[in-house]
């Protein structure tokens, strides 16, 4: 699975290359209004300190780290513990921040 920020509709080279040779079952999903420290600890302790985000980010800490956990947690879920996670299957109302690339 990759997780990665928005890069204002543009695709990370490397990542379309690698993403042509994975076989099996895998998902990129895009977290739009998203930076590269998004997906860590960064945005909230920023956050807390009063440290803004990097031009262009338009999501909240909170919602990156729900994001994260969400999708992530989702994951391991299905591939760990064999849970069905219907979040992993496309893209959902309920985030309408978060694309699916093909």
């Amino acid at each position: 699975m990759l997780v990665s920020h928005d890069l204002g509709g543009a695709v990370d080279p490397t990542w379309a290359s690698g993403w042509a040779n994975l076989d099996g079952w895998k998902r990129w999903v895009t977290v739009a209004g998203s930076n590269h420290g998004s997906f860590t600890d960064v945005p909230v302790l920023a956050d807390k300190l009063g440290i803004p985000e990097p031009p262009g980010t338009t999501i909240s800490a909170q919602r990156s780290v729900q994001l994260t956990r969400t999708y992530v947690g989702a994951f391991f879920d299905l591939h760990l513990r064999g849970i069905p996670e219907p979040v992993l299957d496309g893209p959902s109302a309920a985030n309408p921040e978060v694309s699916f690339h093909s």
